[in-house]
């Protein structure tokens, strides 16, 4: 048996008790960490993240007598250099802190805005079709960038260090370079003939018409003077002032239509964590405008209803699919960015609603998802990237950012280095049609000028009277389901590396299909789900390899990162996932961080 698929059985023998004893999502307010966590204190540091450099400079910031937001700073600004793929200063992400001192929670919602001219009209090609292209490539694909006003108001409410010391080995990076990935290399190819409609992209990513190869070093001086006047002059040294300028002067170049008031008026929302009760677990998660805390309160309330310990691999798959199925439905119709939609939370995430759906489930067929309703009923997430950090005074930070599709828009404003997200696609642009993720959307995730597309973005903290665990991943829509996942591993007892990689697999209401990584779940498994009425996209380990030309596997997902904290005998762990050979977990002991 394969690591994986042990690991894989592992869960599958710890899923019914881990899901029996689910209870009711409460209203956001204060909650006392177990055993009163908070008055103990870390044996050291733990920094997962999706690049060693990053991870580096999260450490560097914790040795420099830095705290966790400090770190989140300097790990978050380093991603941005080093995973233009995945992340960077021109997309947005989620930020969820704990405070020690004082045992607070607080969201940050720096996720991207929508520009004043991008109405559903603008993404309408001549024939009133949708026009994808346009939502997904170049300047119209773009919303207004939230991460540098996060790195600013973390570092300037929570963390200790200025910003120039918390930005200075991203800046270093991006001026002296850094050697090209192989999952780079090839994510360019995947986009390069987008990105070579651009000016700006073209000077940076294929220098004298050559595209950067795999071992290259990398450098970008434009980037590294963005980073410079950010760190200098904060807020105003990215959205007004000369990168402002460049932004907007870039974007409208190539036919967009940004302003200078829209972009300087830029700024994070603090909210509340969503927060439920799950087994012996504190679950604190994101709230919308991210779509993952409501599908995983819903997901596992669901599942409450059976006893799963007594039923096979086969049915506990189904009936776990079948509650990702309905709560992607509901995500579909109902979740939207909390300032401009009225969202039922409440109904959403109570146990009557779900014992409601529970009883649609069949326990020996599939639900076909044309069966559930089309039209809202009356009611009372490669891509991406994740880092997962505790320091030594017990403060911790789940951070998910993005730029949404592999290297966002394309769009590279010149002069800034600054390659913009494509976050407009997560907007429903023409209700009923699916976006690049195959998930569709209506009226509560419908554009409006400086409105927050919906996420599937999960940073996540759970908290026991034995154990806190930090975790997320990428993945796009699979983000929900993957954090799930992981969750169920940790209550299952596994360590946070075994966590990071535990196999996957994934159902999002529409397209009406399960996903599984290759190996995930046994031949026998695929067979009966089959003949259940589901339809499964898991090749075998050997189908993949064959379609790889005899090339290792590559039918994996995600990038999950984690850091573990075990207060029984109060150890550290932390977990990178194997899928990504450049991530990076690691643990120093406190006289490192003093």
């Amino acid at each position: 048996m394969k690591p994986l698929s042990r690991l894989m059985f592992l869960l599958v023998l710890a899923f019914a008790p881990a899901l029996a004893s689910c209870q009711e999502a409460s209203a956001p307010g204060p909650v006392a960490d177990a055993r009163g966590v908070d008055a103990l204190t870390p044996p050291g540091v733990a920094v997962a993240s999706a690049h060693a450099l990053a991870t580096e400079a999260g450490l560097q910031a914790l040795r420099e007598g830095g705290n966790a937001f400090d770190a989140a700073v300097a790990v978050s600004s380093t991603l941005s250099v080093v995973e233009p793929i995945s992340s960077g200063l021109g997309g947005g992400g989620f930020f969820l802190l704990h405070q020690a001192d004082g045992g607070r929670d607080v969201f940050v919602d720096a996720r991207e805005t929508s520009p004043a001219a991008a109405t559903m009209e603008r993404y309408l090609d001549a024939d009133g079709g949708f026009d994808s292209d346009r939502a997904t490539n170049g300047p119209w694909a773009a919303g207004i960038p939230g991460l540098p006003a996060a790195l600013v108001h973390m570092a300037e409410k929570y963390g200790r260090l200025p910003l120039e010391a918390t930005l200075a080995p991203a800046i270093r990076i991006a001026r002296e370079g850094f050697p090209v990935y192989a999952r780079m290399a090839r994510g360019y190819e995947r986009r390069r003939e987008v990105m070579e409609r651009y000016t700006g992209s073209r000077a940076l990513y294929a220098p004298q018409g050559r595209a950067l190869q795999e071992g290259d070093t990398f450098r970008q001086a434009d980037l590294a003077r963005t980073l410079e006047r950010l760190a200098a002059q904060g807020h105003e040294g990215f959205y007004r002032g000369e990168t402002g300028r460049l932004l907007v002067e870039g974007v409208n170049a190539e036919g967009g239509q940004w302003t200078a008031e829209e972009l300087a008026a830029y700024r994070v929302v603090e909210r509340e964590p969503l927060r439920f009760r799950y087994r012996d677990w504190e679950v604190v998660t994101a709230p919308p405008p991210s779509s993952g805390g409501v599908a995983l309160a819903q997901m596992l309330q669901i599942l409450a209803g059976w006893d799963l310990e007594s039923l096979d691999q086969t049915q506990r798959t189904h009936l776990t699919v079948e509650a990702m199925r309905r709560a992607f439905r509901d995500r579909t119709f109902y979740l939207g960015d909390p300032d401009f939609t009225e969202i039922p939370m409440r109904t959403l995430t109570s146990r009557d609603y779900a014992a409601g759906l529970r009883a649609t489930i069949h326990p020996r067929r599939a639900t076909p998802s044309d069966l559930l309703s089309g039209e809202p009923t009356p009611l009372e997430d490669e891509e991406t990237t994740h880092f997962s950090i505790i320091d030594a005074e017990g403060n911790r930070v789940a951070a998910t950012q993005t730029v949404n599709l592999l290297y966002g828009s394309g769009l590279v404003a010149p002069g800034t280095g600054v390659l913009l997200n494509n976050e407009m696609d997560d907007f429903a642009l023409k209700p009923g049609t699916p976006n690049a993720f195959g998930v569709m959307g209506f009226e509560a995730n419908a554009p409006e000028p400086g409105k927050r597309m919906l996420s599937s973005m999960t940073p996540t903290f759970m908290v026991s009277d034995d154990r806190i665990a930090v975790l997320g991943t990428p993945g796009g829509t699979r983000i929900i389901t993957m954090v799930l996942l992981g969750m169920l591993g940790y209550d299952a007892g596994l360590d946070a590396q075994a966590v990071a990689a535990l196999p996957r697999f994934h159902h999002q209401w529409t397209p009406d299909r399960i996903s599984a990584e290759s190996g995930a779940l046994a031949a026998a498994t695929v067979r009966a789900l089959r003949e259940m009425g589901h339809e499964v996209d898991a090749p075998d380990e050997a189908e993949v390899e064959r379609q790889a030309g005899g090339r290792a596997s590559s039918h994996v997902w995600g990038n999950l990162q984690t850091v573990a904290w075990d207060l029984r005998d109060n150890a550290l762990e932390g977990g990178s996932d194997p899928r990504n050979p450049v991530g990076k977990a690691t643990v120093e002991p406190r006289a490192a961080s003093d």
